[in-house]
């Protein structure tokens, strides 16, 4: 079964119109199973109260919807998101009261420009044109929600971010370092034998409780990802954050779907301790974010270098 995963950055009545309502949280992910392909909508239902559920939410799709329906700091803060997370495949559309060329003007220079430019009613349509997008190589699979389920146990939610998996994989649970044992795969509710990326599946699982899980775990083979405390990133402020970054200060970091509390150790190079460890590959994008900030809450990002 192909898989197509987006993240929907519009009201979430939109999202009905798209696919059946599954997970709600702080993110709601909706899906639609049509002609052999299995579609996904992840909304960041706390944004814009939370800044930290629309950068999950962005990392989780390979796709993004931008519907625009009006101008103001949060679509600001949406547009730096998603060019700093290099999201450069979606689908742009905005309401009928939106300023079209106010709208462009915002998003010139900014990945966003790179998106297509449809009419609301045509969103549908553009959408089921997009073709999946996968990737190759070891397992990885990337966690967005854990729980309990009586008389099967632990079940994590996740998207396989590369790779392929099948029933009775022996991996390891990242930043802990635990051995799991997939018992079972559920893919749009039918229990399969295997699944490749990118495809959102359920996993019924041996050798952990919820407990153990948080999102932006990621289920891996062993010394194929790096785990640290400490990481030093190539560091570029946010034009629009005018407040000085200093030595000391307290932030918190978005590192795929995981959120940590981090501590500003040096500043050139930029190294960040973290409250706790994180699983990353060199290259992955680090975002600094300040929550309580009554402006612009994205600080600054840069790559992972070590």
């Amino acid at each position: 079964m192909k898989s197509i995963n987006f993240t929907l950055l519009a009201d979430e009545s939109l999202a009905k119109d798209f696919g059946k309502k599954g997970t709600a949280t702080d993110i709601t992910i909706y899906d639609r199973k049509e002609s052999g392909v299995l579609r996904t909508w992840t909304v960041p239902t706390s944004f814009p109260d939370k800044i930290q559920s629309l950068f999950q939410a962005i990392n989780m799709g390979e796709y993004v919807i931008f519907h625009v329906t009006k101008l103001d700091k949060f679509t600001g803060e949406q547009i730096i998101a998603l060019d700093m997370l290099g999201k450069k495949q979606g689908i742009l559309s905005h309401s009928f009261d939106v300023d079209k060329n106010m709208l462009l003007s915002m998003i010139k220079g900014t990945v966003v420009e790179q998106y297509k430019l449809v009419d609301t009613e045509n969103l549908k349509k553009e959408i089921d044109l997009l073709e999946p997008v996968s990737k190759d190589g070891n397992p990885q699979i990337v966690i967005d929600h854990c729980f309990d389920v009586k008389g099967v146990g632990t079940v994590i939610l996740g998207k396989i971010a590369q790779g392929k998996i099948k029933v009775y994989d022996n991996l390891k649970l990242f930043p802990k370092g635990t051995d799991i044992m997939i018992k079972s795969i559920q893919m749009h509710d039918d229990t399969v034998e295997d699944a490749v990326s990118p495809a959102r599946v359920g996993l019924a699982v041996k050798g952990v409780v919820t407990d153990d899980v948080q999102r932006g775990d990621v289920l891996c083979m062993p010394n194929t990802m790096m785990i640290s405390q400490e990481i030093e990133v190539d560091y570029v402020q946010n034009k629009f954050f005018k407040d000085k970054v200093s030595e000391n200060q307290m932030f918190l970091v978005s590192i795929g779907l995981q959120i940590r509390p981090v501590k500003i150790v040096s500043l050139n190079p930029m190294k960040l301790l973290l409250g706790k460890s994180a699983v990353y590959e060199k290259g992955d994008t680090c975002v600094i974010l300040k929550p309580e900030s009554t402006s612009i809450r994205i600080v600054g990002s840069g790559k992972i270098t070590k």
